[in-house]
């Protein structure tokens, strides 16, 4: 979880992921420089899986987040705001899919309702579907154009994933979760999952805006996602290869334990 800020709502978010972690499992907080009394929530917050580092300097949400995935311990690793609620059963759901897959993206529910979230070009809810899964060229096309819903706070990652995921490139500024689905689809290893897992909360210091960009921030994003996939493709000429080792490593150890 990266926090900034997030007094007003970071004890139940809190409380609604702790909810579903079981007794080895840890919630990794990195708090970017709080003004509020966010860090002090976190701290009389009495649960020995919570792991709390608290930064003297603002790095932003992306730094933040890469560190956070350095940082983890676990074999499933999930990306988490402060400011949502977690949707019971979400945990369950995502790990079954990452017996399959590398890299899992959801879908979010409004909290409060209604049970959609609102996308570009009127559509009125924007999802994804697992039979897009397998489709590596047409989702990438889609993410490139803007149409992808990869939401970074509804996405977790199987740990052999971040020997492709990490670092996050140099000069990345924003859409980390971008970066983390454009990697999963170049390493074929993405999976997308029906459910909903994430209630959003909407409030007016949302960092993901709720409108369209205009043209040219739209287009600098653009910009910036086609140099995220020269880097990808750069490091991924091994990323094929690892996901059909690691599936072939797992196959011969089931075949072995019967």
């Amino acid at each position: 979880m990266a926090s900034f800020n997030g007094a007003e709502f970071i004890a139940e978010q809190i409380t609604s992921v702790l909810d579903q972690l079981a007794a080895g499992d840890e919630l990794i907080i990195i708090d970017d420089a709080s003004t509020d009394n966010t860090v002090d929530i976190i701290t009389h917050i009495e649960d020995p899986r919570i792991r709390l580092l608290a930064r003297d300097t603002n790095w932003g949400y992306v730094r933040t987040f890469e560190q956070a995935l350095g940082l983890a311990r676990g074999e499933y690793l999930f990306l988490c705001d402060q400011d949502d609620v977690w949707i019971p059963g979400r945990v369950n759901l995502m790990v079954a899919a990452l017996a399959d897959h590398q890299v899992i993206a959801s879908n979010l529910a409004s909290l409060g309702g209604p049970n959609r979230i609102p996308g570009p070009f009127w559509i009125r809810d924007w999802r994804l579907w697992s039979r897009d899964s397998t489709h590596s060229v047409r989702n990438l096309i889609r993410l490139l154009a803007g149409m992808q819903c990869y939401w970074g706070c509804a996405m977790a990652v199987r740990r052999d994933a971040l020997c492709y995921l990490l670092p996050f490139p140099e000069f990345l500024y924003e859409s980390h979760d971008l970066w983390i689905g454009l990697c999963g689809n170049m390493a074929h290893s993405m999976g997308h999952v029906n459910g909903r897992t994430v209630w959003r909360r909407v409030h007016g210091s949302n960092l993901t805006p709720l409108q369209p960009r205009g043209i040219i921030p739209a287009l600098r994003s653009r910009l910036l996602l086609i140099h995220c996939m020269v880097i990808a493709w750069r490091r991924g000429l091994h990323i094929g290869r690892m996901h059909l080792n690691s599936v072939a490593v797992k196959k011969s150890e089931e075949n072995s334990t019967m």
